[in-house]
C-alpha cells in the first residue's frame, strides 16, 4: 500500500521509511516522485503510488533480465495512510536469519517455501551494505567461500556498523547488473553474502530448488514471474480502502 514511501511528519515522526531494514538501504524515492508526477498531469487522481512500486519492480525485472522476466502486474491498489518504523521489524526477516525463520516470515504474508527460494533470486542484483553481513559471515567462523572473504574484507570495515562507517557492495559479483539465475549458482558456490542466502542449502527441499534454479535456463524466471505477482498481491487496499495519493510522500488531507 505505499506506505514506506511515507516522509515523517509532526503527527508521524518515524514512518517505515526511517525503520533500520529501509534506512538508509532504499533508494530510489525520487524515481517514484517524478513517475507520479506524470501521471498526475495525464490522468489526475487514477493510478496510486502502490500500483506505480509495482509497475516499476515490473519494468526493472523485465529491463534487467534483458527480456527474459516479463509478465502482467494486474493494478488497482490504492494507498494507505499509516506507516510506522515498526512493522518492517515485525515482517522483514533479516539477513542474519536461518532457514526455519525465513520460511515463517513468508508463511505468515501467504508465501510458501517455493516463494521463498525464488524471490530470493532477485539478490543476483543491487548493492548491500557492509553491516548486513560482516559480523556473522566475515567476524565468525562461516561457510563462505575464502576467495571471496578475502575480497570482501578489503572492501568492509571490521566494525561495520549502520549509519556509521559502511559501504556497500555488490550483491553478485559474477553478473552485478544482470537479473538471472547467476545467485543461485553462488549459493552453491558459498559465494553469497547473507547468512539467510546460505541457508537455503540447510534442507534438502530448499537445496533442492536451489539446484533446479541454477541448472535449468529459463526455469527460474518462469516460477520469479508468477511469485512477483504473487507477493504484489500481499494485503492490498481496494475500492473504499486508502486513497489514492497526490503525493507518494504525503496522505490526502480533504
Amino acid at each position: 500500500d505505499a506506505s514506506v514511501l511515507l516522509d515523517p511528519t509532526p503527527f508521524s515522526p518515524t514512518p517505515e521509511k526511517l525503520s533500520p531494514p529501509n534506512d538508509p538501504t532504499l533508494r530510489g524515492f525520487e524515481l517514484i516522485d517524478a513517475i507520479k508526477d506524470a501521471l498526475e498531469v495525464a490522468c489526475p487522481g487514477v493510478v496510486s503510488c502502490a500500483d506505480i512500486v509495482a509497475f516499476a519492480a515490473r519494468d526493472a525485472s523485465c529491463i534487467l533480465s534483458r527480456g527474459k522476466v516479463d509478465f502482467q502486474m494486474p493494478s488497482g491498489r490504492r494507498d494507505g495512510t499509516f506507516s510506522n518504523a515498526s512493522e518492517p521489524l515485525k515482517f522483514l526477516a533479516p539477513p542474519t536469519s536461518n532457514l526455519s525463520d525465513l520460511v515463517a516470515s513468508f508463511v505468515i504474508k501467504g508465501l510458501n517455501t517455493e516463494d521463498l527460494v525464488v524471490l530470493s533470486g532477485a539478490h543476483t542484483i543491487g548493492r548491500s551494505h557492509c553491516s548486513s553481513f560482516v559480523s556473522d559471515r566475515l567476524n565468525t567462523p562461516s561457510d563462505i567461500n575464502g576467495g571471496l572473504a578475502a575480497f570482501l574484507r578489503g572492501q568492509c570495515p571490521a566494525d561495520a556498523t549502520p549509519g556509521g562507517n559502511d559501504p556497500t557492495v555488490m550483491q553478485d559479483v559474477v553478473t552485478p547488473n544482470k537479473l538471472d539465475r547467476q545467485y543461485y549458482k553462488n549459493v552453491l558456490s558459498h559465494t553469497v553474502l547473507f547468512t539467510s542466502d546460505a541457508a537455503l542449502m540447510t534442507s534438502a527441499e530448499t537445496a533442492r530448488m536451489v539446484v533446479e534454479n541454477a541448472k535449468m535456463p529459463g526455469w527460474w524466471e518462469g516460477r520469479f514471474e508468477k511469485a512477483m505477482v504473487k507477493m504484489a498481491g500481499i494485503e492490498v487496499k481496494t475500492g473504499y480502502q486508502g486513497q489514492i495519493r497526490k503525493n507518494c510522500r504525503a496522505i490526502n488531507h480533504y
